[in-house]
């Protein structure tokens, strides 16, 4: 899915001032998409919650975040490991950009309003990629379902 990932933003994106987007962005993106796809029920808030998201740390327009996602989304059943993804954010993120990461995946699985067990699954399981502890899985689902309440 990566190599997907990748030749959609080579063949979409223009390079701004030589900054093209990074490996680890790339990562961040699918993790998030992973997530949002993840329970096969796509809803509104969710789309909504993960365009804004990859707007803002992608910097793409609104229609090449729909293209992303609907790529990804065709593509989603080929990841056969998250592995490639953590693999780029453990190489280039500190414990507050993992952190940081996580409560946007937990705010994504919280966006329709029901913690799904498979959207609950991943999350783990990049937590654990991701070498984090328990108690940053669990501070960063607080930290999520507060926002959530609050935007409710």
């Amino acid at each position: 899915m990566i190599d997907k990932i990748k030749a959609f933003f080579s063949s979409n994106i223009i390079e701004a001032d030589d900054n093209a987007i990074s490996t680890e962005q790339l990562a961040t993106a699918a993790l998030l998409i992973e997530v949002m796809v993840i329970d096969g029920n796509l809803d509104e808030h969710e789309l909504q919650s993960i365009s804004t998201t990859l707007c803002q740390m992608l910097e793409l327009s609104r229609e090449k975040i729909d293209e992303l996602i609907a790529l990804s989304r065709d593509e989603v059943t080929e990841a056969t490991s998250l592995y490639q993804f953590t693999r780029e954010i453990n190489e280039h993120y500190d414990h507050d950009k993992k952190m940081a990461l996580m409560t946007a995946m937990w705010r994504v699985a919280f966006a329709d309003g029901v913690l799904d067990k498979h959207e609950e699954g991943i999350i783990r399981r990049v937590a654990d990629l991701l070498h984090l502890l328990h108690s940053d899985y669990i501070r960063c689902k607080l930290a999520a379902k507060a926002q959530s309440d609050l935007a409710t």
